[in-house]
């Protein structure tokens, strides 16, 4: 059986990816809401959404081997995550996901798995 991170290219599609996604965070006006909600560094972010990406789409366990189960909603907890947020992740990484050329078949899967965590990771109503 294929797995999404096999069909993605592997990890150095999945570092192209994650690249992709925090420079146009950085870039685009229309995900300031979602930049502001990063902090002044980015470094650290790139990290650990590559290592958890690479584990979470079939590939190598960088993330649960350095921190343990990701536990995502806790660690997310500190950080104000509303629909507008929600809203600018998802949209960001579609766009990174076409600009970077995910196979359409997976970006349409991933699109709706980033959706469904993405809304259960909200932690206000605003």
């Amino acid at each position: 059986m294929t797995t999404p991170f096999e069909v993605i290219g592997g990890e150095e599609k999945v570092h192209q990816l994650v690249e992709r996604f925090y420079d146009l965070m950085d870039l685009e006006p229309q995900y300031k809401d979602l930049r502001a909600a990063h902090g002044t560094d980015l470094v650290n972010a790139r990290q650990k959404l590559y290592w958890f990406l690479c584990g979470w789409l079939g590939g190598p366990s960088h993330y649960e081997d350095r921190f343990g189960h990701p536990r995502l909603r806790m660690r997310h907890m500190p950080f104000r995550i509303g629909i507008r947020e929600r809203d600018q992740w998802l949209a960001c990484m579609d766009q990174a996901m076409g600009e970077v050329g995910v196979d359409e078949a997976l970006r349409a899967r991933l699109k709706e798995s980033f959706a469904n965590t993405a809304d259960w990771m909200r932690n206000t109503h605003g």
